[in-house]
C-alpha cells in the first residue's frame, strides 16, 4: 500500500482527555490532516473552541455531543480516545456506531484490538466485523504498548534473526505522575492491600489486553502458541507516596510486575512484561533499564541467534516528564496512520500488515508549528 501524499484526511477526535489533547495539536500541524470537529461528553466542554479545550489557540472548530451530527459532517476518521478498559460496552458501542457509519477508526483505548486474534472474544469482534463491512469501513488500534514497543519493535528486531529461543518485551515505568485514577487504583492495582485480587490479578484480564500483542508476534513468527499464560506480583511501599492520583500509603501495593506468557511446546517463548512503581527504589531486584533507569523504558530482549537487547526511552532529557512524552507516543501510533487505515480494505488492520506509518509532515527543522507541549 503506497502513501496516499496527495490526499487530505479530516478527522474527528473523540474525547479531548490527555490523547485526544495531543492528537487535535498534532493535526492541526499537519499539511495531510484536517481537523473536521470533536466530540466530547460532558455538557461545560459543549460548544466549546476544540483549539482551546486542546490548549492552544482558537481554531475555528466547534466541540459537540451530537455524534451523528458530527459523522454526518463528511469524516473520513475518527481518533478515538476515550477510555475503553472501565467501559468496555460502551466503547464497543461506540466503534460500531462509527464504523457503521462509512467512518474509519483509529483508536488507543482498546489494547486487545491490536491484534485479531489473542485477545478479544469472537463476541467482541463480530459486532465490530459486521460494522466495518457494513460500512465499508477500517480500525485500528495502536500506542506505545501494546501497538510499538513489545511488539511491532521486537519483530522489527527480528527481520535479522537466524535462530529465535525467546522474545521478552518489557514496559518499565513510574506511574506517580500518571493520573488515570482507574488504571492505577483498579487496575494495577497501586495503593490496594497486597492481597488485592482485582485488575491485573483477575484472571484473563493480562489476556484481554495483551495476548493479541504477544500473538502478533508469534504470527510474524509463524506459530501458535499452546497457551497463554498470567502472572502478577505485587510488591509494598515502605512509605507514604504522594503521587498524581492521589496518597499510596505505606504497607499498600506500590510496585507490580505483571507478564502475559505465551507457551510452545512447554516453553515460555514470547512474553509482554510490565514493570511498574511508583516510586524509582521500589523493587529494586525487578528489571531496569539497561543503565538501570525505571521510568519511561520498554526494552526487548531476545534469546536467539543473534541475541538482542534493544530499548527506547521517552522524554529522556532534563526537564522532561516520561509520562507526557509517553502519552504523546502513543496517540501518535494511532494519528500517523490515519492515511493508511483511510486507505486500507474494509476490517481490522494491525501493524504487522499495514506498512510503517511514518510520520508524514512532523518534520520542522527551523523547531516551528504547533507544539506539542
Amino acid at each position: 500500500m503506497a502513501q496516499p501524499s496527495d490526499k487530505r484526511y479530516r478527522v474527528a477526535v473523540w474525547a479531548t482527555g490527555g490523547v485526544g489533547r495531543y492528537a487535535i495539536r498534532t493535526i492541526m500541524d499537519r499539511p495531510n490532516l484536517e481537523l473536521a470537529g470533536a466530540w466530547v461528553h460532558s455538557e461545560a466542554k459543549d460548544g466549546q473552541d476544540v483549539g482551546v479545550l486542546a490548549g492552544i489557540d482558537p481554531v475555528g472548530v466547534t466541540a459537540t455531543r451530537d455524534a451523528d451530527a458530527l459523522l454526518a459532517s463528511g469524516v473520513d476518521c475518527v481518533m478515538y480516545a476515550a477510555p475503553a478498559g472501565p467501559r468496555p460496552a460502551e466503547a464497543l458501542a461506540d466503534f460500531c456506531r462509527v464504523l457503521s457509519s462509512g467512518t474509519n477508526v483509529v483508536t488507543t483505548s482498546l489494547p486487545g484490538l491490536v491484534y485479531e486474534k489473542g485477545s478479544l472474544s469472537k463476541r467482541f469482534l463480530d459486532p465490530i466485523r459486521e460494522a466495518t463491512a457494513a460500512g465499508r469501513s477500517s480500525i485500528f488500534s495502536s500506542g506505545i504498548e501494546p501497538g510499538f514497543g513489545c511488539d511491532l519493535f521486537p519483530i522489527a528486531l527480528m527481520t535479522m534473526s537466524h535462530k529465535v529461543y525467546a522474545v521478552r518485551g518489557i514496559e518499565i515505568t513510574n506511574y506517580s505522575e500518571y493520573p488515570v485514577e482507574w488504571d492505577v487504583r483498579e487496575l494495577f492495582g497501586f495503593g490496594q492491600p497486597l492481597d488485592y485480587q482485582g485488575g491485573l490479578k483477575q484472571p484473563g484480564v493480562l489476556r484481554w489486553g495483551w495476548g493479541a500483542a504477544i500473538t502478533m508476534v508469534a504470527d510474524a513468527l509463524g506459530v501458535e502458541f499452546d497457551e497463554i499464560r498470567e502472572t502478577c506480583e505485587f510488591l509494598p511501599t515502605p512509605r507514604d507516596l504522594h503521587t498524581a492520583c492521589g496518597l499510596i500509603p505505606a504497607g499498600t501495593v506500590g510496585a507490580t510486575y505483571a507478564k502475559c506468557i505465551g507457551v510452545v511446546d512447554g516453553e515460555e517463548v514470547v512474553s509482554l512484561e510490565h514493570v511498574d512503581r511508583m516510586a524509582d527504589d521500589l523493587a529494586p531486584d525487578w528489571p531496569t533499564g539497561r543503565t538501570g533507569a525505571t521510568d519511561g523504558i520498554w526494552r526487548v530482549l531476545i534469546d536467539g541467534e543473534p541475541s538482542f537487547d534493544g530499548e527506547f526511552e521517552v522524554g529522556h532529557r532534563d526537564g522532561e516528564s516520561a509520562s507526557d512524552h509517553g502519552l504523546l507516543a502513543t496517540g501518535m501510533r494511532a494519528v500517523n496512520a490515519i492515511p493508511w487505515v483511510c486507505e486500507a480494505a474494509p476490517g481490522i488492520v494491525d501493524a504487522l500488515h499495514l506498512p510503517l506509518t511514518s510520520a508524514i509532515g512532523a518534520l520542522h527543522p527551523h523547531r516551528d508549528g504547533v507544539p506539542a507541549f
